[in-house]
């Protein structure tokens, strides 16, 4: 078992638990009265996630084969549920939310792990069968854009590009997604005078610092502020409702105020400390099913960090993805935790 990438994550979650706390005071006694409320949440999830990360550590990833499409249904159904009125709930313009009874859970990050399983399980052998897959990752696409969530469509295709390219299927069904893709990005961005205003924010974060780019200037405010070494651990300014999503998309932000460009490089190291390791389970993988599935899993976790961290640099729009193992949110992150039991079996297997 590679205990390298144990380790990692578990030196993530714990700093994650410190950011979130950090983050979300005030917002937490603002509105429950209590400062906290959010890490109580995470707690929570935290548990349940190295529950679950403890169980897949033991449960043999050969079982995925036989239960990918099972997963894959079900997650679609969690996916369109969000659309049904009463059921799913909308924040930020998105519908990304399904509420069942307290808990709040988010489809989209259990439909990438899904959607990992499925592509392994269809390209181990049949790399012809591409073309049902390309079915599977346009519905998913659509359904986002029905969802309003270009974050998650974004890693949707990333994911697919990336499985693509290593199941060895045919390029020319890659050709065919990239003007597809971009096509329905653009469709997506024009179709909204929201997303026109976050893309024109990107192309410049100081345009409308009081309107439509009033999230991205104060994530690089906060960046700016942080110099070199950080204002120090709980001693954000810009955490005082300055920063939208503060505890969940924008976390990173309160990480380089407070902690600097030092800190903020020392978790960027850390977070591909384990992409790295999961890259290296999959060259080492005892067969093509395990080689798939843990480089879904690993392009999975890098592409939401990169995308992630590209946009609070204003790199690229931003897209409201979270930062794995880092932001606030209990679906994310025990996904997250999941997707490293499933590596940590693999790389088991290969030590076997």
């Amino acid at each position: 078992m590679d205990y390298g990438l144990l380790i990692a994550s578990i030196a993530l979650t714990v700093f994650g638990l410190i950011m979130v706390y950090d983050s979300s005071v005030v917002q937490a006694y603002k509105d429950f009265g209590d400062k906290y409320y959010y890490i109580k949440q995470q707690l929570i999830w935290v548990v349940l996630g190295y529950f679950f990360l403890t169980f897949f550590a033991f449960f043999n990833y050969e079982n995925f084969r036989k239960l990918a499409l099972p997963i894959l249904a079900g997650s679609f159904l969690l996916l369109l549920a969000v659309l049904i009125p009463g059921l799913g709930t909308a924040a930020g313009g998105a519908h990304r939310w399904l509420k069942l009874g307290p808990v709040s859970i988010q489809p989209a990050e259990i439909m990438k792990l899904a959607s990992v399983i499925f592509f392994a399980a269809i390209f181990e052998k049949k790399p012809r069968f591409a073309p049902f897959a390309l079915v599977v990752l346009a519905a998913s696409s659509i359904i986002g854009i029905f969802q309003r969530d270009l974050g998650s469509t974004v890693v949707f295709v990333l994911i697919s590009l990336a499985m693509f390219i290593g199941s060895g299927a045919n390029l020319g069904y890659i050709w065919l997604m990239l003007p597809v893709s971009a096509a329905g990005f653009l469709f997506f961005v024009l179709s909204s005078a929201y997303r026109k205003q976050r893309v024109l924010a990107f192309l410049d974060p100081f345009a409308d610092p009081q309107g439509f780019s009033y999230h991205i200037s104060q994530v690089l405010i906060a960046l700016g502020s942080g110099g070199l070494l950080g204002l120090g651990l709980g001693q954000s300014r810009q955490k005082f409702e300055y920063i939208p999503e503060v505890t969940t998309d924008s976390i990173f932000a309160i990480v380089g105020e407070e902690f600097g460009f030092i800190g903020a490089l020392v978790l960027i190291g850390l977070l591909t400390f384990l992409i790295y390791k999961g890259f290296k389970i999959a060259e080492a993988a005892p067969d093509r099913f395990g080689k798939l599935l843990a480089l879904g899993l690993t392009i999975w976790l890098g592409s939401q960090t990169v995308v992630n961290l590209g946009a609070m640099v204003s790199l690229i729009p931003l897209t409201g993805v979270p930062l794995p193992f880092i932001s606030y949110g209990g679906s994310a992150l025990l996904v997250n935790l999941v997707a490293i039991g499933i590596l940590l079996n693999i790389s088991k297997n290969t030590n076997r």
